[in-house]
């Protein structure tokens, strides 16, 4: 899907230059959008589509998508600073933030970097420490949440097809197929000598994984501006458990006055951005975040 004046380009920043994928006028308002922990810009189309008089600015974050190449260190603070030279060299000084999963982490730690550049704070399914089950540790944790993902990034496919059967396998895609979501899985591919793998380093993953974990990711929630949303998916990223626990987000409400919780009805993980329905919410409380 590459509606709503759809375009990519290249900015420079520490090491080399971080791509971008822009969709809407470019007089438009802007929304900083930033995406997961494997992801690409390409994981924002839909919500591209529902907002066509919006500039949508989405890098690919470092070690991610065609900014794959780009060196370490990663880390919420390193990409927070990347999505701020993004801004810069578009000539942007004030937008939306939205970030889904890892990129909501990376959100906050914008917004506590640069409180000045942040119109309102969108985030999606993502931005609250998440805490080691009890008896496992940290790294034991991102081991288990993260495996077939981490998996994922060590395979060899191929061709296209091989890997678009692989996501159309993926629980949080059974139901949901679209040419949004086979774009986006397209995109997220190398050439290899033998096929194709994915961009990722599993190195980028592990490092930045320790950020989205007490008590590393506390740090940027002290900065969180006032009428912060954080929208929920009822089902995780393999269409089950949800990544926050009623118990979790009750505890978070109450903890940060400046948050609004709401959950999305029906979504995963993933189809909470990359999916109509989910999308639909998105947009909804972006356009009321650029009033």
């Amino acid at each position: 899907m590459t509606s709503a004046q759809y375009r990519t380009r290249q900015v420079p920043v520490r090491g080399g230059a971080i791509a971008i994928g822009e969709w809407g006028p470019a007089d438009g308002p802007v929304m900083l959008a930033v995406h997961g922990i494997t992801a690409s810009h390409l994981a924002w189309q839909e919500l591209a589509a529902l907002l066509p008089d919006v500039r949508i600015v989405a890098p690919d974050l470092r070690g991610r998508g065609r900014s794959a190449e780009l060196p370490p260190p990663y880390g919420m603070a390193q990409h927070a600073a990347d999505c701020a030279a993004v801004l810069d060299a578009l000539g942007v000084t004030r937008a939306v933030v939205a970030g889904h999963s890892m990129g909501a982490f990376v959100a906050t730690a914008f917004a506590a970097a640069h409180p000045e550049r942040v119109a309102r704070l969108v985030l999606v399914d993502g931005g609250l420490p998440l805490r080691a089950p009890e008896g496992m540790t940290r790294d034991e944790a991102i081991r288990v949440s993260l495996g077939a993902a981490l998996a994922r990034l060590t395979m060899t496919f191929p061709d296209r097809a091989a890997y678009q059967a692989f996501w159309r396998a993926h629980p949080a895609f059974q139901a949901s197929w679209s040419p949004a979501i086979e774009a986006y899985v397209d995109y997220d591919l190398v050439a290899v000598p033998d096929g194709f793998r994915p961009p990722t380093p599993v190195a980028a993953v592990g490092e930045d994984s320790v950020d989205l974990y007490e008590p590393n990711a506390n740090g940027p929630l002290a900065h969180l501006p006032a009428g912060t949303v954080l929208l929920t998916a009822p089902r995780g990223l393999q269409n089950a458990a949800p990544l926050y626990s009623p118990a979790a987000l009750a505890a978070w409400g109450a903890a940060l006055p400046a948050l609004a919780i709401s959950e999305v009805s029906d979504v995963n993980h993933y189809t909470i951005v990359m999916a109509p329905a989910g999308a639909a919410a998105v947009a909804r409380h972006v356009r009321r975040a650029l009033v």
